[in-house]
């Protein structure tokens, strides 16, 4: 059978396969439609989190060309998402990046990439539970007008609890299925967005009134504007983080309708509803605050970490700024809850090829999920979480730090891995040139180029939190060690599994499907 006599067509389910090709897992099929996915690539992405938690950061590193940060890190993610797309309707099967990188390069860089999906997002979804916790109590506060019910959260014990009830809750969600996952996404994605549209609105009609605003200048469209290349690659490195998650759209290949090609095309219209409000959202919020580093500032370091808490009122006014706390909070909540769909699905494809234990391949008879695996992301979750907060802020905070090299290591193998799998179809036409290798190869360089710099700049002790380890910055320490956790766990597991490992399980060879119209 040939490459392209292989591959399923838009609408096909994949029923079975011969040995060495992919497989299906008994997820629920036909669930998920181009809006639904779509929607589910925006929430993972949490837009309204990303923009409260970066803008300030990002203001610091390259002052008035934020915006133009906003569109470079939206390249390489716009140039790997062609990647995505184009191996998924080659190989429509929801270990996504593990799945293809096997396909490409082997079982070890296969099962390393899985890593760097897996740890990257429990990192991530333990931060996000952490952040809708506090934006919960500050939204108690401001509702009930107490500073001691806001208070609450700097209660550890208080903190702690209410992080593991939210990552319960999101679990439980999760755990019943696509379809539940999807209207719940519907109600929460639509309020983050319907906030966002308001509140750059009332930013840019309002900017004449205070003091410190700017006018609009097309030159914060330029990246070439930043003073240094180490800024615009901090820069950058934040831009890239508040992409990540649209991959989600993905991950639910398998249970989308048309799983070879909705997925691909929800991707690519999460992504530009996504830089659209970044670029909307970074436009007014400069226009009105400005880049001062006093009052409500972009660049006051005191409130750098959550510019929207000190916008909400001066921007919406009492009554409507209240909407924007709780669009905080419904962005944490729903990324929470969407995040476990990728981790959950990557684990169950690394368990179904024998590359992880036989245990998460279990998928739920009734909700269609691997329950197995989404029960046991939830846990890991809270567990992390508890722990990290228990033994140290600083470490928590300097985790949160690595992500970026987690992040650029799996989508720049999953780049490189479609240019390999594709390599003999670059010469059939100059679209599968450009968009199965030039744009995947690009996307997977510069992202290659961030990992690289940023694993240059986070052994200075004053990246992150500014502790160290024996003089090295406790980010890199965490964000390798991770990292190399991945190496010793492979090693295990190609004690228990060979036969994954010497490639007879999956393997480099076309995808043999069995498909069914």
């Amino acid at each position: 059978m040939t490459q392209l006599e292989a591959r399923p067509q838009a609408g096909d389910t994949v029923t079975g396969a011969s040995p060495g090709g992919v497989r299906s897992k008994g997820l629920g099929g036909n669930s998920v439609g181009l809006m639904g996915g779509a929607v589910i690539g925006v929430s993972t992405v949490a837009p309204v989190y990303c923009l409260t938690a970066t803008l300030g950061p990002t203001v610091s590193e390259v002052g008035l060309q934020m915006p133009a940060i906003f569109l470079a890190g939206f390249l390489p993610m716009l140039l790997v998402a062609f990647a995505y797309r184009e191996l998924n309707r080659a190989v429509p099967d929801c270990g996504t990046s593990f799945t293809w990188s096997v396909k490409a390069f082997g079982p070890r860089i296969g099962w390393m990439c899985g890593w760097g999906l897996l740890v990257a997002t429990i990192v991530v979804l333990s931060n996000l539970a952490g952040v809708a916790t506090s934006f919960f109590y500050l939204l108690l506060g401001e509702a009930t007008g107490s500073e001691s019910v806001a208070a609450l959260d700097g209660n550890k014990a208080v903190h702690i609890l209410t992080t593991l009830a939210f990552i319960a809750v999101a679990t439980a969600i999760s755990y019943r299925g696509i379809t539940a996952t999807k209207w719940v996404q519907y109600a929460l994605v639509g309020l983050q967005l319907t906030v966002l549209v308001m509140f750059a609105f009332m930013a840019v009609t309002k900017a004449d009134e205070v003091a410190g605003s700017l006018d609009f200048s097309w030159s914060w469209m330029n990246p070439f504007g930043v003073e240094s290349f180490a800024a615009f690659t901090a820069g950058l490195s934040l831009s890239i983080f508040i992409y990540w998650g649209w991959d989600a759209c993905l991950s639910i290949n398998e249970e989308s309708t048309g799983s070879a090609r909705t997925p691909g095309r929800a991707a690519m219209l999460a992504m530009v509803v996504i830089v659209a409000s970044y670029l909307m959202v970074a436009i007014a919020s400069q226009m009105y605050a400005g880049i001062g580093e006093e009052g409500t500032g972009l660049g006051n370091p005191e409130t750098s970490d959550n510019v929207f808490a000190a916008l909400a009122q001066p921007v919406m006014g009492s009554g409507l700024g209240v909407l924007l706390f709780t669009a905080v909070v419904a962005s944490a909540a729903a990324s929470l809850q969407t995040t476990f769909i990728p981790v959950a699905r990557t684990a169950l494809a690394m368990s179904t090829y024998q590359a992880m234990p036989a245990s998460f391949a279990k998928v739920h008879p009734r909700f269609k999920t691997p329950g197995r695996a989404t029960v046991f992301a939830g846990v890991a979750t809270g567990a992390f979480y508890a722990v990290m907060s228990l033994a140290s802020e600083n470490v928590l905070i300097d985790t949160i730090y690595a992500l970026g090299l987690m992040i650029c290591f799996y989508y720049a193998i999953t780049a490189f891995a479609c240019v390999w799998f594709f390599r003999h179809e670059l010469r059939r036409s100059v679209r599968d040139l450009a968009v199965k290798g030039i744009f995947p190869g690009l996307g997977g360089l510069m992202l290659t180029a961030v990992f690289a710099q940023t694993l240059y700049d986070i052994r200075d002790p004053a990246y992150g939190s500014g502790s160290s380890v024996f003089g090295i910055g406790s980010v890199f320490v965490i964000g390798v060690g991770l990292l190399l956790l991945g190496v010793v766990l492979m090693l295990v597991m190609q004690r228990r599994s060979p036969a994954f490992f010497r490639g007879e399980v999956l393997t480099k060879e076309t995808p043999a499907l069995v498909v069914q119209d």
